[in-house]
């Protein structure tokens, strides 16, 4: 691809996001029913190809039970107010009615309640006990101090997730968390991000991490691009992370590491475009909270806006329109891509003819 000049001093590759693209139909078109959203990572196969993210105000032991029951992933914040407090209902409820700068402040004052290992595990075994499987997430930075208690608990998938997460972390402060040998000792499987660029996702796969979250901290309640200036408009990040899974499917003799888009899911275009990219799977984070069983109560916000020194997010309102069932699978009331997640997925598989997940990502697109 041609780099772009800035000026004389500085060259940029151009890159594209989900809004830049579109998904062309081909020759044969199928019957809806007859496709398959099916996927599967290590043991686990889900039946949609949708992991929910791990944000306080879209999922609590509850809504991941709920959304493991209709075969996707729910992935539990583990540094969230879930395992803060025995009773985070009356600070979700105070959070959803805070105004303007104030949310900010107090947000970062009820974040500030140590996290308890006992909470870890009372919540993963609330889940468990539901049948589902459990998945946890922790940040690089606590990983090493509440691995033991995640695993004894007995979680299925382990996601290590914040803005960038790299393999090669560099710290005169303190040792900082080894990928490989951390991922080499557990007995499950791991999923790690985020990432966006080639090169970065070929070091995270080399860990032996089984999916790769490509994304930036650039979601709908993220203002990392604006305080950081950091992005990479998703449709390129994923087939660049693609093209590291296609590498390294190579250079390790067979391993696949699956890739999923964590980022810029806000429609259910998105979904189709990111599978598109050649995501194996999506993590969505703003479509669940307009749901009316969302424990954000209709606002939304993620781990980056209640930093202690310096968010890089804020609590963003939205217009409920469904319960989480509806969201994922209709019947849609509105024409805007925000419910029926699963469904239209289908549906444009169907359109362009293909039948299973795997093969969608090789449909054509175009730049608009």
């Amino acid at each position: 691809m041609t780099d772009i000049e800035i000026g004389r001093a500085k060259r940029a590759r151009r890159a594209y996001s989900f809004d830049d693209i579109a998904i062309v139909p081909s020759r044969r078109t199928r019957d809806p029913e007859e496709v398959s959203t099916a996927w599967q990572i290590d043991a686990y196969r889900f039946e949609i190809p949708v992991l929910a993210a791990p944000m306080d105000s879209v999922m609590s032991p509850a809504t991941a039970i709920t959304l493991g029951n209709f075969g996707g992933l729910g992935v539990l914040n583990l540094e969230g107010l879930w395992t803060r407090y025995d009773d985070p209902d009356p600070l979700l409820e105070e959070v959803a009615g805070l105004q303007g700068v104030d949310a900010t402040r107090r947000m970062q004052e009820i974040y500030t309640e140590p996290i308890k290992s006992e909470l870890i595990t009372e919540r993963l075994r609330q889940i468990r006990d539901a049948g589902v499987t459990v998945a946890g997430s922790l940040s690089p930075q606590r990983t090493k101090e509440f691995a033991k208690a995640v695993v004894d608990a007995g979680v299925d998938m382990f996601v290590i997730r914040g803005t960038t997460v790299s393999a090669e972390h560099v710290s005169s402060q303190a040792e900082p968390l080894n990928l490989k040998e951390f991922i080499y000792e557990l007995d499950v499987p791991v999923i790690v991000g985020g990432c966006a660029t080639h090169q970065a996702a070929l070091h995270l796969m080399r860990t032996g991490a089984a999916g790769v979250l490509v994304g930036f901290g650039g979601g709908a309640a993220h203002t990392t691009r604006t305080v950081l200036g950091v992005a990479v408009p998703m449709a390129s990040a994923v087939a660049d992370v693609a093209a590291a899974r296609r590498d390294y499917l190579d250079e390790s003799g067979g391993r696949y590491v699956h890739v999923i888009a964590d980022g810029s899911i806000g429609k259910s275009g998105d979904v189709a475009k990111a599978i598109a990219c050649g995501a194996d799977a999506v993590m969505v984070g703003s479509p669940f909270a307009r749901a009316t069983d969302a424990p954000g109560r209709g606002f939304h916000w993620g781990t980056e806006a209640h930093h202690h020194d310096l968010p890089r997010g804020q609590r963003v309102q939205f217009e409920t329109v469904g319960t989480l069932e509806e969201i994922l699978f209709g019947p849609s009331r509105v024409a805007d891509g925000t419910m029926n997640l699963v469904g239209a997925l289908r549906r444009s598989m169907a359109t362009t003819g293909y039948t299973e997940v795997k093969e969608f990502q090789r449909v054509e697109v175009v730049v608009e």
